[in-house]
Parts: C-alpha cells; structure tokens; sequence
C-alpha cells in the first residue's frame, strides 16, 4: 500500500470541504487527513477516495460518503474510552475514524466476505482494539455489552429493542430511520428510566438494514470473531 503527496493533497482538500459542510470536530478532521482512505477502496479507484460521494464495494454494499461517516461521528460526541458498538463494518473505515480520536470498538458485518477482508486490511494498516465481529446486527454482541455508544451504519425502518438494551444508561445510539429509499438521521440518548430522548437531523440514504448473515458457500456456519491489538502506524 502506498501513499504519495497527491494523495495527501487531496485529503487536505477534503478535510477543508467537511470544514465549509459544518463539521467541527478536530479530532474527526485529523483522522481524515491522517488515514488513507484510499486503502479502502481497490488501487484502481484511489482518487475517488476523496470525493464526497459513496462507492461500491464488495457484497453489494458502499463505503459510506466522508460527510456521512464524519456527521454520524460528529453527533456520537465520541469521549476517549468510549465503548462503541458499530452496526455495518463494510470497508472498515468508519470503524478506523472512530478508532483513531479514541473509541474502543466493537463493529459487526453480516457479509462473511467483506469480515474476512475488513478484518485482513485493519490488521495490515495497524489500528489498535478494533474487535470486528461476524453476525447478525440486529442482535448486537450482548457478550461485550454494555456499550457507551451505538451507531449502526445502514438504513434501518425501526430502531431493535436487543440494541437499546445493550446501551448504558445515559448513552447515545445514531441511527438512520426510514424506507428503503430515504431516512432521516436520529439520535437517541437513553434516560435512566430506559426511555430515549430523540433529537432529528438531515436526511440521507443508506443501504438496507438486514437481518441474518451471509455467509460464503461452503463456509464454517458459526460465527468469527477476531481482535485486532495492533499499534497505529499510518
């Protein structure tokens, strides 16, 4: 994997746009500028890593446009030490954002191939504590629960009661709510009494929330699930 000062140049330029697009995080702004998103996406597409859009990737699935990935962080409100369960691994690179200002990570794939690879490519660039989970989203991973924080990174049409009672009291669940073909960001803070305070943002478009696991033919049929306890060194 290499990374060359056009490379560099264009991050700076995409730090600047999230910048003007009301993202104010510095934590969140140094993580862009300092990870290769180009990692992320095969060589081919390098430069397209830099452009505020999404992009294909395996499984049918995308990795998410940057403003996405840095609002949804942004409004988390991540404390370093946080314990934040991610809904939806895909490429790997929201889970490295919220690696890198400080989180520690726990982030579930339905998709067996897209695990395996994740898995392969945060190992390689060296983020620290990144749990990556195979299964199904809907339940969670009550094994490692509870969770400080929860993001889920699809589309969902109702938020999984299994994920509220996997919240502390007092912690905070960002999630896209709404059809298949628009939905509006939320985010819910858990009282003490177990109920959630909403709040309601932008609109935005996620692939589907789903339920199961797909797994590759001929595949093992339980569950994987790795630790990655690796230095950062980007």
């Amino acid at each position: 994997m290499t990374d060359t000062y056009r490379l560099k140049g264009l991050r700076q330029q995409l730090v600047r746009e999230l910048k003007t697009k009301g993202i104010q995080d510095v934590r969140i702004l140094q993580a862009f500028e300092e990870i290769p998103r180009h990692y992320f996406l095969d060589k081919a597409f390098a430069e397209w890593a830099y452009k505020d859009v999404p992009f294909p990737i395996e499984a049918d699935q995308t990795i998410s446009q940057p403003y996405t990935v840095a609002f949804q962080t942004q409004l988390l409100d991540i404390r370093k030490g946080d314990r934040v369960l991610e809904i939806g691994t895909g490429s790997g690179f929201q889970a490295s954002v919220l690696a890198y200002i400080g989180a520690r990570v726990y982030t579930i794939e339905r998709q067996e191939k897209l695990f395996h690879q994740t898995k392969s490519l945060l190992e390689k660039i060296g983020f620290p504590q990144v749990r990556t989970l195979f299964g199904d989203g809907y339940e969670g991973a009550p094994r490692y629960a509870p969770y400080d924080k929860i993001l889920i990174t699809a589309g969902a049409q109702h938020i999984p009661q299994t994920l509220v009672e996997q919240l502390v009291p007092g912690g905070v669940m960002v999630i896209p709510l709404g059809n298949e073909n628009e939905q509006i960001m939320k985010r819910y803070t858990k009282t003490e009494n177990n109920t959630l305070f909403e709040e309601s943002f932008d609109k935005f478009r996620f692939v589907p929330f789903l339920k199961g696991i797909q797994q590759v033919s001929g595949a093992p049929t339980k569950p994987v699930q790795t630790v990655n306890r690796l230095k950062v060194s980007l």
